[in-house]
């Protein structure tokens, strides 16, 4: 994997220079550790703030070498959320990694601005990082929750978890969310559909989404990986129940595609991913193909 880990001073930075250091990843994966400094035409700024993004840089670097990490820095001029993007796009790269809150100030990391920005346009897959609570038997181990709606997207992303090493005694959570409408229209079932039509259309969406859950499951168990599965029903939004199941269930981080399918209760950038990353107590991963 091509791995971009952008980075400034504040603490969230260095909770995800630790995440990035403490995660196995594929053999060959690399790691650009980048800064963005914004120009100042005010020198004594300019050079106060390059200064501080050099030592963030060399920290990292140092950090992530001594793991064993095949890492490079790169300190680059500009507004920090399309540097990142084109940065990104440029070196071909897989994942964009980020704190999810940064320092205050102009250019600063703040979910809303830059990480938002990044997460909606970079043309790769995007981790904003948070704190983890680690279990003291299992300390690397890593609670993975899959939150898939059986649309492309969400398959790439499984196979993406898949695809990729785990610290021993990591899990996976795989969650769906019922989707009670009618196939052909994609549309909330009409108020005067009889109680009989009715009970047929919550039946046939429970075995659609069971059998996305049963699709994911034999990706996740064919990798090797421990897995566990819930079915939702719709008793509150999407992105409400999906908060709600990794708190629960205590995830390290949410794993979801970028699109899902069309529909009352999709899973797309912009309503669901957008408000999960921006909610959740946890790490959260929008992965693109």
């Amino acid at each position: 994997m091509k791995i971009i880990l952008a980075v400034d001073s504040s603490a969230a930075s260095e909770v995800a220079i630790q995440a990035v250091a403490a995660r196995p990843w594929p053999a060959g994966s690399t790691v650009e550790v980048l800064t963005v400094v914004e120009p100042w035409e005010i020198p004594a700024l300019l050079e106060g703030q390059n200064r501080s993004a050099m030592e963030m840089l060399q920290r990292a670097f140092h950090d992530l070498r001594a793991r064993g990490i095949e890492t490079t820095s790169k300190l680059l001029s500009g507004e920090p959320k399309a540097v990142i993007i084109d940065r990104a796009s440029e070196t071909h790269a897989d994942l964009v990694v980020m704190g999810s809150r940064g320092v205050s100030g102009l250019s600063k990391f703040l979910l809303g601005s830059v990480t938002a920005a990044v997460a909606r346009f970079a043309p790769c897959s995007v981790e904003i990082v948070r704190p983890a609570v680690r279990d003291e038997d299992h300390p690397t181990a890593i609670r993975v929750l899959l939150a898939t709606d059986g649309s492309e997207c969400s398959e790439v992303a499984t196979r993406s978890i898949a695809e990729r090493p785990w610290p021993a005694g990591s899990e996976v959570h795989i969650l769906s969310v019922v989707e009670l409408s009618v196939p052909l229209f994609r549309i909330p079932y009409p108020p005067y559909f009889d109680s009989h039509a009715m009970e047929e259309l919550r039946a046939q969406a429970m075995q659609r989404t069971e059998e996305v859950v049963m699709a994911a499951e034999k990706i996740i168990t064919d990798a090797g990986l421990t897995e566990t599965a819930t079915v939702a029903v719709p008793s509150a939004t999407p992105k409400e129940l999906i908060l709600e199941e990794a708190q629960r269930w205590g995830a390290d981080i949410i794993v979801m595609g970028s699109h899902g399918r069309r529909g009352i209760n999709r899973f797309l950038l912009g309503s669901v991913s957008e408000a999960v990353a921006a909610h959740a107590h946890c790490s959260v991963e929008i992965i693109r193909n």
